[in-house]
C-alpha cells in the first residue's frame, strides 16, 4: 500500500485525535489504562511511517484539558505511563531523527511529566526529520482564549493595534505559530467529533475518521489516510474550475 502514496502529494501535518482506548480496553474484560497501555505500539507506529515517508509534523492529542476530569486513579496512571513511555521510546525517536514538541498547558503536569519531557525535548532538539508533538493538557478553546488575553494586553499597552490584528497575526499567537496548519486530521474510533482539538487549524483540514480502535492502529491505517487525502480535491472555498486555471 505504501508503493501507492504519492511522495509528491504529502501532507506536512499530520493531527491525530488517538481515540477508543477504554472501548478497546473494555472489549478485553480490561481496566481502561490496559488500553492505553497497549497503544504505545501505535503511536510507535504512526510516528515511524510518518517519519518514514518524509511527513514534517505529527501532532497527537495525548491528554485534554477536559482530561483532568476522569477519574484520578486513571488521571495518575496516565501521567506515569507518559513518563515511562518517554523514557522508553528516546532510541526510537533518535533512530528515526524525530524532534519532539509539545503545545498546551504543560505548567499543569506533574514535575516528573515536566521534566521528562523537557529532557526530551533538549535530547532531540537536533535532529532534523519529523517533528512529533505532543498536546498535553490542551484544548483549542484554551488556545484561543490564551491567544486573545496577549493581544488585548498588548492592545491596552498600545505595543499592538487592533486594526493591524489579521489572520497571520492571530496565528502567531497560537502555540502552533512555528507550524503549518495541518492538511491531514486522523480520528479513530469512528467518532465523528474534533473534541476542542486545533480549533483554529483544522478549518480547511481533511478529516479522516476510520473504525478502528486506536491500540489496532498500525502504518497501513496510517497509508490508508494519506491515500484518501491524496484523493481529494482540496479547493479552499474554490470551484473545480477555478483550480485548473
Amino acid at each position: 500500500m505504501e508503493e501507492h502514496i504519492d511522495p509528491s502529494n504529502l501532507p506536512q501535518h499530520i493531527a491525530v485525535i488517538m481515540d477508543g482506548n477504554g472501548r478497546w480496553a473494555k472489549k478485553q474484560g480490561a481496566a481502561r489504562v490496559f488500553g492505553h497501555r497497549n497503544a504505545i505500539q501505535a503511536v510507535r507506529e504512526v510516528t515511524e511511517g510518518c517519519a518514514e515517508l518524509g511527513v514534517k509534523y505529527l501532532t497527537l492529542y495525548a491528554f485534554s484539558t477536559e482530561n483532568w476530569n476522569r477519574p484520578k486513579l486513571e488521571v495518575d496512571a496516565l501521567m506515569q505511563l507518559l513518563v515511562h513511555t518517554i523514557r522508553g521510546e528516546m532510541k526510537t525517536l533518535m533512530k528515526n531523527n524525530v524532534r519532539l514538541s509539545t503545545i498546551g498547558n504543560t505548567e499543569s503536569l506533574p514535575k516528573d511529566c515536566q521534566r521528562e519531557l523537557q529532557e526530551a525535548m533538549q535530547a532531540t532538539e537536533a535532529n532534523t526529520g519529523l517533528t512529533l508533538v505532543l498536546a498535553l493538557s490542551y484544548s483549542g478553546r484554551w488556545e484561543i482564549l490564551e491567544a486573545v488575553r496577549q493581544i488585548a494586553t498588548e492592545a491596552q499597552q498600545g505595543t499592538l493595534s487592533p486594526d493591524s490584528i489579521t489572520e497571520e497575526t492571530f496565528g502567531n499567537y497560537l502555540t502552533t505559530r512555528n507550524m503549518p496548519d495541518p492538511e491531514l486530521m486522523i480520528r479513530t474510533s469512528g467518532e465523528m467529533r474534533i473534541s476542542n482539538f486545533l480549533l483554529w487549524q483544522l478549518a480547511y483540514s481533511e478529516l479522516y475518521m476510520p473504525d478502528v480502535l486506536w491500540p489496532d492502529f498500525r502504518k497501513n491505517h496510517l497509508y490508508e489516510a494519506i491515500l484518501s487525502y491524496q484523493r481529494r480535491e482540496r479547493r479552499f472555498g474554490k470551484t473545480s474550475e477555478q483550480l485548473v486555471k
